[in-house]
């Protein structure tokens, strides 16, 4: 039995593992979860990352099934672009299927996906793998553990998890089917590293709710706030408090309003009053109202980054509203956040974040959650997961601390054999990254990536230079900078100087070797970059095209 991550081990998000049975050159495979990441600045133009699954494509036939441990976009988000090259079995939750189901239909031409939905403690056979999800307590309904069992022994697959006795939607962490499996014998434990770094347990997301009903009973203005569209329990403890301070509730964000439509239909949301429209706002006293919306994340299109920029047609926030950031900021997402709250806090709407008052807990387990989990599997071999290097790392020792015999630190790409013998890598397999960029998705080589990139540091610069019948310049070139500066220290056109080094480098080819475009052109790229490097200090991507008589 091997274990080959694709995503999520080594960064925090884009989470794919595969399970693998059988000899080598006649396994099987399932799949574990077919989530995205969020490109950054470094990705000019990207909208998605998602991860390359070459590997298991060239195995397709053998991939069995796809089962997802719930419905976080870094778990299910590929599904819909990925799932075409691949046409396995779904297995989900309600949930997660129906959430499914509302985002295919917000994507045109998204293929409908068939979904065997299962619900924790059920069992069922993929292949040569029998399943059985496990109830466990996240920061989303109905997310599940994956105990996975062959004849060479049992995985378990915690997926996110955490422990909270008081949880507000679902019931807690099955404590005691995890014992039973841990006493049956579990052969490797792959494990949620997130917060591997972090003392003590998190708080329950019960003591969330009394401390934002607090804030906003207490609150003498507008209250806005924003946290993942995903959350269902957090946005339900938000409404349930904004009611008990008599306030009506306004959603806002075209994600969150299709969870909460999904979260009805599954009957999360029965004691949750209907919400405002948009169109409402302006006949709703400021202390009489709160808004849940999207952009947690600074993401600049989200409705708080539009509030923040005062765009929205129909909503504002002003002096003396509070604006709660009920989340953390996923590592590289701090620039954007921070400007988000400059912008408010420049128009003096209060900013009340994680720190200030206890408005947000994570759905991920602290050390010493990880240590009852590891009470309760006591494994032959750890396998951290779900994490960066640092939480990895942390997780590794932890697990070594408590007794574990054998601790792979795995990455993305490494095939791990479980069984026989110890856990170990053995061997890599092709890893790395699509980007999904408008409607193609492909390699950073595919999409251009990688030249965007270089255009966004040093420009572009096209020259046209045109020859007679003699090989002489019919006029002079003719050039377009983007990009780069209209003028050098001395106040010279840039564009008239770079010019001036296209001709050049034309009149230094003897008329011979004018003949062939390709000399010519080269000549003219070298001098105009060279040019740009000794008056810019900087080389601009430049393009030649030749025409000849």
């Amino acid at each position: 039995m091997v274990f080959v991550p694709l995503g999520g081990i080594g960064e925090i998000g884009m989470n794919l593992a595969l399970y693998g049975y059988g000899p080598e050159h006649d396994r099987e495979w399932i799949m574990v979860d077919c989530g995205i990441s969020f490109a950054g600045p470094d990705m000019p133009g990207v909208d998605l990352v998602f991860p390359d699954i070459r590997f298991i494509e060239d195995h397709v036939k053998a991939l069995k099934g796809i089962v997802i441990t719930h419905a976080h976009e870094d778990h299910y988000g590929a599904l819909l672009d990925l799932w075409p090259r691949l046409k396995a079995p779904v297995y989900a939750t309600e949930f997660t299927a129906g959430l499914l189901a509302a985002k295919r239909e917000g994507e045109p031409g998204a293929p409908k996906i068939p979904v065997e939905v299962f619900k924790a403690g059920d069992r069922f056979r993929i292949g040569p793998f029998e399943i059985e999800a496990i109830n466990v307590t996240h920061s989303i309904p109905d997310p599940v553990a994956l105990a996975i069992r062959t004849d060479a022994g049992t995985v378990l697959h915690t997926g996110d998890w955490k422990i909270d006795a008081t949880p507000v939607l679902g019931e807690p962490t099955d404590e005691k089917r995890l014992r039973e499996i841990g006493d049956e014998g579990v052969m490797t434990l792959v494990c949620d590293s997130t917060n591997a770094m972090r003392e003590g347990e998190s708080p329950s997301e019960a003591e969330v709710a009394a401390s934002l009903t607090k804030i906003i009973m207490s609150a003498k203005a507008r209250v806005a706030v924003t946290t993942f569209s995903s959350n269902v329990g957090r946005i339900r403890s938000v409404a349930r408090a904004a009611t008990d301070a008599g306030r009506q509730v306004l959603l806002m964000g075209r994600s969150m309003r299709r969870t909460i439509d999904v979260a009805r239909e599954a009957g999360y949301m029965d004691d949750v009053p209907e919400f405002l429209s948009e169109q409402d706002f302006g006949h709703i006293p400021r202390d009489k109202v709160v808004i849940i919306l999207t952009g947690s994340q600074g993401e600049s299109r989200a409705a708080l980054a539009r509030l923040s920029r005062d765009e929205h047609p129909s909503v504002a926030l002003s002096k003396d509203d509070m604006v709660i950031f009920s989340s953390r900021a996923i590592p590289g997402n701090e620039k954007p956040i921070i400007e988000i709250k400059n912008a408010f806090l420049e128009r003096g709407v209060k900013i009340m974040e994680d720190g200030d008052g206890l408005v947000h807990v994570s759905g991920h387990p602290r050390r010493n959650e990880l240590k009852k989990m590891y009470e309760w599997i006591r494994p032959q071999t750890a396998i951290p997961a779900h994490g960066e290097p640092a939480h990895l790392a942390a997780h590794a020792d932890l697990a070594r601390e408590l007794g574990v015999k054998h601790v792979v630190e795995a990455r993305n790409g490494h095939l791990v054999q479980l069984s026989p013998g110890k856990g170990a890598v053995i061997d890599e397999v092709p890893f790395g990254r699509l980007y999904k960029d408008g409607h193609l998705l492909g390699t950073a080589e595919d999409m251009g990536i990688i030249e965007r990139r270089r255009l966004s540091f040093v420009g572009q610069v096209s020259v046209l230079i045109e020859l007679d019948s003699k090989r002489n310049l019919k006029d002079d070139p003719d050039l377009v900078s983007i990009g780069l500066p209209i003028e050098d220290e001395e106040g010279e056109d840039l564009e008239d100087l770079l010019v001036d080094a296209a001709a050049g480098a034309v009149e230094s080819i003897p008329h011979g070797r004018r003949k062939d475009p390709s000399t010519v052109r080269e000549a003219v790229r070298r001098a105009v970059r060279n040019a740009a490097q000794e008056i810019w200090g900087k080389k601009p991507m430049t393009t030649v095209f030749i025409s000849m008589d």
